[in-house]
């Protein structure tokens, strides 16, 4: 197995980071540590969300996040569904969300 320099490792991190860089996609994420779902299924998800997005939006930006080897597909019947490639990416985009509802409460707290 072939080690990473640290500007290589850091190179990663930031590409990695990109593609989590969009509303919808960490969206997709969050809503994938649940289980695989198809695109039908995100979309439901993304309004829940207030983020009405067309099918060919979501499937560019599932794309690139397939791109990015952070999810995988199969097939289930007639349908495409998605899943998180790597259990860590659904943790750290769990972790953003829970720290930043966490912000939230405190900055509403010194507001107080």
């Amino acid at each position: 197995m072939e080690t990473r320099t640290g500007q290589d490792e850091l190179t990663a991190g930031v590409e990695l980071l990109k593609a989590l860089a969009a509303e919808v996609r960490l969206g997709v994420v969050a809503q994938l540590r649940t289980g695989p779902h198809c695109v039908h299924e995100l979309q439901s998800a993304l309004r829940r969300w207030d983020r009405d997005v067309s099918q060919p939006l979501l499937s560019h930006h599932l794309k690139v996040l397939r791109d990015a080897g952070l999810v995988a597909t199969t097939r289930r019947g007639s349908e495409v569904t998605y899943e998180l490639a790597d259990v860590h990416v659904g943790h750290l985009v769990g972790d953003a969300l829970h720290l930043t509802r966490d912000e939230e409460r405190h900055h509403g707290n010194d507001a107080s």
